[in-house]
């Protein structure tokens, strides 16, 4: 071999004495790099004036206390039944209603010709007679008086539910009051309910004083006051669902004993507002819907929903309440209370959300029946 090619090759053939140095610039590059994406790029949510890597770490649990460990194993065997839905599994009708069903006769025209596919449970919230028809004479539930916003309103909710779990055949329970009408048909209302995935239970964070403002310290440390929530008492519910609601001792007992007026503070908690948002959200957040299937009118932001009377209502507005398929929640948040908007989905898609409606006045009741035909939907 030339001398001009051996001087190609020569030149040393090892590097030891340059690893260190080059793995060191690299480990310290790395580090910096992360320290860098830190700062630029802080975990989500409320940001510090200075973030460290410890702000990376993982959050505490709070470890659960026995009775909660209970209550929650007891949940997660309710939920392992499947839904059990034949040939013969009904709907069942709860009314909890101060006196009178003003739409009677509407509801007749709803149930007509489905004898055998629902059961209707009413409970008078005081003690008058009611008058029912052969549709609603099924079961007629007396107790002590019920007053609104006080956890006696829950207790009647509870009572209607259990009555109706003694038929096997009551696959899903919808809770409805005096002033409620049905907006579809029955077979549209029955296949909507049997066949769904969840529960419709409104469920939501108001962060105003009238939604988390209303969490008492009280309730801790079962129920934290960032799992609070509210949403309408109107629910549908599965077998399940219902199950469960009558097993819980535990959180019941804590807005039992602490959501009322004058408790804490100037705090006014309305326990039918918030047991079951807050009891749903804590422990199957995935089996409810978050809205409910009761369409209500908040928009003169009071106390109570909006009332329509006969002249304020048309086959038009009929027809704009089933076909809505966004749901609205009115927060208390602000001067005139922020609203929450959200698409109704069923099973996945998207679908008209409510099934019924309230509050309608008793003289609208000739209306209602009149238009009745021509504003339900069959097909689902």
């Amino acid at each position: 071999m030339g001398e001009a090619q051996q001087k190609t090759f020569q030149g040393p053939r090892h590097h030891t004495s340059l690893k260190k140095p080059l793995w060191l610039v690299l480990t310290v590059s790395v580090i910096s790099m992360l320290l860098i994406s830190t700062h630029m790029f802080p975990p989500q949510g409320k940001r510090s004036s200075s973030h460290t890597l410890s702000s990376w770490l993982p959050v505490h649990v709070r470890k659960h206390t026995d009775e909660e460990v209970a209550a929650r194993a007891v949940v997660r065997e309710i939920l392992k039944t499947p839904p059990f839905i034949t040939q013969n599994s009904k709907i069942a009708f709860l009314f909890l209603t101060p006196g009178t069903l003003p739409f009677e006769k509407l509801w007749d025209e709803f149930f007509k010709g489905h004898e055998g596919k629902f059961t209707i449970y009413i409970h008078p919230s005081k003690e008058r007679p009611v008058h029912i028809s052969r549709h609603f004479s099924d079961r007629e539930i007396h107790s002590d008086e019920v007053t609104w916003g006080r956890i006696s309103m829950v207790d009647a909710e509870k009572r209607l539910l259990v009555n109706a779990l003694e038929d096997p055949d009551n696959q899903h329970f919808v809770l409805l009051s005096e002033s409620c009408i049905p907006l579809h048909t029955f077979d549209y209302t029955y296949r909507y309910l049997l066949h769904s995935n969840v529960s419709f239970i409104e469920s939501f964070v108001d962060p105003g004083q009238h939604g988390t403002g209303r969490h008492m310290e009280h309730m801790l440390p079962e129920i934290a006051k960032e799992d609070f929530r509210k949403g309408a008492q109107w629910f549908t519910m599965k077998r399940q669902h219902a199950i469960i609601v009558m097993a819980d001792g535990l959180y019941y007992s804590k807005f039992r004993e602490y959501c009322g007026p004058g408790i804490e503070a100037d705090k006014n908690c309305i326990a039918d507002e918030h047991y079951l948002p807050t009891f749903f959200s804590m422990l199957d957040p995935m089996g409810i819907s978050n809205w409910s299937v009761t369409y209500v009118d908040w928009s003169e932001r009071r106390w109570h929903p909006k009332t329509y009377t006969t002249n304020e209502i048309s086959l038009e507005f009929m027809k704009n309440v089933t076909s809505e398929d966004m749901s609205t929640h009115v927060t208390s948040v602000g001067e005139h209370g922020d609203e929450l908007h959200w698409p109704c989905t069923w099973n996945g898609i998207t679908r008209p959300c409510y099934l019924f409606a309230r509050k309608f006045h008793p003289d609208a009741l000739d209306t209602l029946v009149n238009l009745f035909p021509n504003y339900t939907s069959t097909a689902l």
